[in-house]
């Protein structure tokens, strides 16, 4: 069974960087598409970025120029590096990784970590 495990959230001033990490085991990682998406209080969980197992990326337009997704196959770690953050960047955080076949697909997420961005 696939286990992500989420770090590196916590209260950053608007302007500031953060570096999230999600940590995969259970599976065969590179095989796997990771993402990461986010949740703001009473809305709808969002596609932040995501990284296909080739690794290529793709950034919600909210983000793009800001945010930065990067694989760690080595280390079965993705990573989000988070620049020049907004108030409305804050939203708790989760790792998902998905693998489709042709009839089938199976996707997991980590258990969120929380982004704060606020003077």
């Amino acid at each position: 069974q696939v286990q992500l495990v989420e770090s590196g959230g916590g209260l950053v001033q608007p302007g500031g960087s953060l570096r999230l990490s999600c940590g995969f085991s259970g599976s065969i990682f590179s095989m796997y598409a990771m993402g990461w998406y986010r949740q703001a209080p009473e809305k709808q969980r969002e596609l932040v970025a995501r990284v296909t197992s080739s690794g290529s990326p793709n950034y919600a337009d909210s983000v793009k120029g800001r945010f930065t997704i990067s694989r760690d196959n080595a280390k079965n770690t993705v990573y989000l590096q988070m620049n020049s953050l907004k108030p409305e960047d804050t939203a708790v955080y989760y790792c998902n990784a998905a693998l489709a076949g042709i009839s089938w697909y199976n996707d997991y997420w980590g258990q969120g970590t929380q982004v704060t961005v606020s003077s």
